[in-house]
């Protein structure tokens, strides 16, 4: 018997219920958006940001800031882009890395993404394969010699694009490949620009870490989620790295056998089993004090995972920038706006930097209209553009 199975049946004999709205209120309280400044401000603040969410996505689309300082403005209300700059750059505190996306990930969790980085040296991807071993060994050794680069950096004939999203210049390929084993590290970011280093000298280490096992790794989803979600499930868990489950449903097995972990039931919705530790479910069943405002980036950890934010919040989020315009309902890039534990409307927003100045598109109410919501929405608001035109 397999142990999804098993854990299935002892969920049945010893499964807590609990509500939705206790659901999203231990949830919030693990994104940590229950609070006005959780992690303080300054770069300690965005380490500490980084380290507790486990990874803050990076997105591409410039309409408004990009996700990741979004990401992080929503939780350090004096977020300064400088902060993340010093975190990668300075002090070397995150680290970009895939998780399910491209994201910044804290430098203490590198030894959990080796094992992919051998993967994808020991079998890489149709787009690897075509990379000639000389001129990845002539990249490395200029970097060696010459200091970090980026692909400005490098003179070249331009070739014809393999993929719309692919550079014309053929070192683009060597760059993304030593990023990905692991040779590499993204020294700094400005914009969308990366600056490679050799990742051992970026970091400065006088010895690499030793990569993570399969359980050790299994242990590092789990961990990682229970404090950045407070109520899991196996989709949440491992939520980009489907192949884990098989290993982290033995480690729930586990838990739950050893009373560290309790299943748990939200009422009058169905859907994947869920589990969390006693002391989560120990916490007040609603959030205290005066509601918060949050405009949420589509690419925020709270909205990522579609199917547990309909779960939680019965709300539908749809990302539709690839949407034909006829076809939207939301508009081209539209941002949640969370008041306490609940969505109550969706705003398309676009920064006009010329004019300096946060464009409404479109604004789609979720709850009922009210004044109150709309004249707390607008507060928000003026500080949100206050943001993307710093």
């Amino acid at each position: 018997m397999s142990s999804l199975s098993i854990t299935s049946k002892q969920a049945i004999t010893s499964k807590r219920a609990i509500t939705p709205q206790q659901a999203r209120a231990i949830w919030m309280r693990a994104q940590r958006l229950d609070e006005v400044a959780p992690f303080g401000k300054g770069p300690a603040a965005t380490r500490a940001a980084v380290e507790h969410l486990g990874y803050v996505q990076i997105d591409t689309i410039h309409v408004i800031e990009r996700s990741h300082h979004h990401i992080l403005y929503t939780r350090i209300p004096d977020y300064a882009r400088a902060d993340l700059e010093h975190a990668q750059s300075r002090d070397r505190s995150v680290f970009e890395y895939w998780t399910h996306a491209l994201s910044y990930v804290p430098s203490t969790d590198y030894r959990y993404f080796m094992p992919a980085m051998a993967r994808h040296r020991e079998q890489p991807s149709r787009s690897f394969t075509s990379i000639d071993p000389d001129d990845y060994s002539a990249l490395l050794k200029r970097i060696r010699r010459h200091g970090p680069l980026s692909i400005r950096d490098i003179e070249e004939p331009r070739v014809e694009k393999e993929h719309p999203w692919d550079s014309r210049k053929p070192s683009r390929k060597l760059l993304k490949y030593g990023f990905y084993t692991g040779d590499l590290a993204i020294s700094e970011r400005v914009g969308m620009l990366k600056r490679y280093d050799l990742t051992r000298r970026h970091f400065q280490w006088q010895q690499r870490p030793r990569p993570a096992t399969e359980r050790q790794l299994a242990r590092y989803y789990l961990t990682r989620a229970l404090r950045a979600q407070g109520i899991v499930s196996l989709d949440s868990i491992c939520y980009g790295n489907a192949s884990m489950k098989p290993l982290v449903a033995s480690l729930i097995e586990t838990e739950v056998r050893q009373k560290r972990l309790l299943p748990v039931h939200i009422d009058s919705r169905s859907g994947p089993q869920h589990w969390a530790e006693p002391a989560t479910l120990d916490q007040p069943a609603q959030l205290d004090g005066t509601p918060l405002v949050h405009i949420l980036s589509p690419f925020d950890p709270l909205v990522i995972q579609r199917k547990r934010l309909k779960l939680f919040f019965d709300y539908e989020h749809r990302f539709e920038a690839y949407v034909p315009p006829g076809d939207r309902v939301f508009g081209y890039f539209a941002l949640p706006v969370l008041i306490g534990d609940r969505i109550v409307a969706v705003l398309d927003l676009k920064t006009d930097r010329q004019q300096q100045r946060l464009l409404i598109q479109q604004w789609t109410w979720i709850a009922p209209r009210s004044a109150e919501l709309k004249a707390a929405i607008e507060a928000e608001l003026e500080r949100f553009e206050r943001f993307q035109l710093a």
